[in-house]
């Protein structure tokens, strides 16, 4: 069995103490607020225990949620909890030869997420299923990565099959080939994180060939994202300055960055990922699908706009 830094042993055993006389907590007023809630956001890490009264939705993010964790911790509590896009985790300082980090969260699951996600990754389904059992069939998931210090899950990505790279440059550390397309969206993280992640991570070193971010943002007052804001960032410039620069941003939620309401045609929001993107460093014996998928590949934001709003109709019923 692993054994515990310090640390985090101190810090899961208060929040299984926690946890366990959660029933007969009721007279908080001689805690201090801020003590009280960290107790309780040491849950989702100890337990997987996403708790109501963590208040996470008042929480500064990036949010330190553990320190001195292992990678192998980091992802044995991810698997565990069935954790997927919210947590990161960076190599701090090594100690009797182990790399210690931090496990910061950086995103909480919404509906709105959710439905934003699912609904660019079925767009991009959809349009590839001609390929489906073929060898040109297209791979997708929420991959885990890992590389030099960092750990990171996007909340979706697409490849080919792919040779394997070298030795360590892998996605996990290894030589697992990366993905080719990654989809981020931001609801909770900061649009300067999810920018930096994807210049910084996901595109350094001709990693990922394309990144689409997606921002929602939210009247204090509703859970529905009013304003909603897409970037879509492309290694085929010719220069490092055109590949860490968006080919393509756009809004297409109901208001503006002004508040003033936006109506814009069906087909005009759209993001085309060609396939020669789709198919970068595809193995040499697979050609790519020309005759058999659209190219480009074209991502409706329209859809994925409404999809978002059609999943709070309820609201208004």
């Amino acid at each position: 069995m692993e054994k515990k830094t310090n640390s985090e042993s101190d810090l899961c055993s208060n929040s299984e103490s926690l946890a366990s006389s959660v029933s007969i907590i009721c007279d908080t007023s001689s805690m201090d607020t801020l003590d009280t809630l960290k107790k309780y956001r040491d849950l989702w890490w100890c337990l997987g225990n996403f708790h109501l009264m963590a208040e996470w939705e008042k929480a500064k993010f990036p949010y330190v949620l553990a320190e001195n964790v292992t990678i192998d911790k980091y992802i044995e509590r991810k698997d565990r909890f069935n954790v997927h896009g919210s947590w990161e985790w960076s190599a701090k300082h090594e100690k009797n030869g182990i790399i210690l980090g931090d496990v910061t969260v950086y995103e909480l699951p919404t509906q709105a997420h959710e439905v934003c996600i699912l609904e660019i990754t079925g767009l991009i389904i959809e349009q590839c299923r001609p390929v489906n059992r073929t060898d040109a069939k297209i791979l997708l998931g929420a991959t885990r990565t890992c590389a030099k210090g960092f750990c990171k899950e996007p909340d979706g990505s697409f490849r080919p099959d792919k040779s394997a790279v070298v030795l360590p440059n892998g996605s996990d550390g290894l030589t697992a080939p990366w993905p080719n397309i990654v989809i981020e969206v931001a609801s909770s993280e900061s649009v300067s994180h999810a920018k930096d992640k994807a210049r910084n991570y996901w595109l350094h070193g001709n990693r990922v060939h394309d990144v689409i971010i997606v921002k929602l943002y939210y009247d204090s007052k509703t859970p529905v994202p009013n304003r909603m804001k897409a970037w879509h960032y492309c290694v085929s410039g010719t220069s490092v300055q055109q590949k860490l620069k968006p080919k393509n941003k756009f809004e297409f939620g109901t208001h503006d960055a002004n508040g003033d309401l936006l109506n814009y045609e069906e087909g005009t929001c759209v993001i085309k990922i060609p396939l020669d993107c789709l198919y970068h460093g595809v193995e040499p014996s697979i050609q790519v699908p020309r005759s058999t998928l659209p190219d480009p590949i074209i991502l409706y934001f329209f859809y994925v706009r409404k999809a978002i709003l059609n999943s709070f109709s309820y609201l208004n019923s």
